[in-house]
């Protein structure tokens, strides 16, 4: 017990949940009884019901979670990807559980919290690296915005009233043009998010690529193109067209003026998330999506 009090967990939740309040409350009494200091910040705790021995931050900066071992992320996929920003700038793990719809990132649902505490306490989890996009944005040949990503970089028109018009760029050769909705620019982790939802492949997260996925778009030739994690990815927006906007993850945003160009290449610093599960990444998909499999037999033996 006296081992574990010098051991810190941060955690993290979508405080307007009913749900997420009462699967903090369970989480924070499962760590503190086992002797693990709970932090949280302020700004979250007083929406939560918290002993007095839970440690409260007042900046929501990367230094929060210095001495922290793990980050627990209570919520849906926002509240993940804003778990996300935390745990790459710190280098924290991140470790969610899943209080939304889908929830690819997470590794746990509400009704796992027992045992999301019990592995934490043992230390019964895994660590693994999920790649990142850095996200360039020139403007007259300088560089105006800077931007990472987890799921996807968003190139997207900024009204409904007018197609964007673009060219695609592959590793310094242009690919095609037309216009659209936008582009997504997505990892193998966002294959599951955005990317998909406009088309685009599913990709298992331990392959190494870069997605370039249209939406919407008005051509012949608009087909989602899979390319090396080495790649460089490039978006032009055509000069004579009115702005475009840049979203990444969903959470950060710009306008691109006409004009613009965005590049996105391989992360230099990835997420890293706490596994609870050997479960295979088919096994997820299947679940996630309820798919049907009625009729499967398996390879024979």
């Amino acid at each position: 017990m006296t081992q574990n009090r010098a051991r810190t967990v941060f955690l993290l939740a979508h405080t307007g949940r009913p749900a997420a309040i009462r699967s903090a409350e369970l989480v924070v009494k499962g760590l503190l009884r086992s002797g693990i200091g709970v932090r949280v910040l302020e700004a979250e705790a007083a929406d939560l019901p918290l002993p007095e021995s839970v440690e409260l931050v007042k900046e929501a900066t990367p230094q929060c979670l210095d001495g922290c071992e793990l980050l627990i992320v209570l919520g849906g996929d926002g509240t993940l990807l804003r778990g996300a920003e935390f745990a790459r700038a710190s280098g924290v793990p991140m470790l969610g559980v899943n209080l939304g719809r889908v929830g690819f990132l997470a590794e746990a649902e509400r009704d796992d919290l027992d045992k999301v505490v019990d592995r934490v306490v043992t230390k019964a989890y895994e660590v693994e690296e999920r790649m990142t996009v850095d996200v360039v944005v020139h403007q007259n040949g300088d560089i105006v915005h800077t931007d990472w990503a987890l799921n996807e970089a968003a190139v997207q028109k900024a009204g409904a009233e007018k197609l964007l018009e673009v060219v695609l760029e592959i590793d310094g050769r242009p690919v095609t043009g037309f216009g659209c909705d936008g582009i997504v620019l997505s990892t193998p982790t966002g294959s599951t998010a955005y990317a998909f939802s406009a088309g685009g492949p599913v990709v298992w997260p331990e392959v190494e690529a870069l997605l370039m996925v249209p939406i919407s778009a008005h051509a012949l030739f608009a087909k989602p193109l899979v390319t090396s994690p080495d790649s460089v990815l490039a978006v032009e927006v055509l000069p004579h067209i009115p702005p475009g906007v840049l979203w990444c993850d969903g959470r950060r945003t710009v306008e691109l003026p006409p004009g613009a160009r965005v590049e996105v290449r391989r992360g230099a610093v990835p997420v890293r998330l706490a596994r609870l599960h050997h479960a295979s990444f088919t096994d997820r998909l299947v679940a996630k999506f309820a798919l049907p499999v009625s009729g499967w037999r398996g390879a024979p033996h």
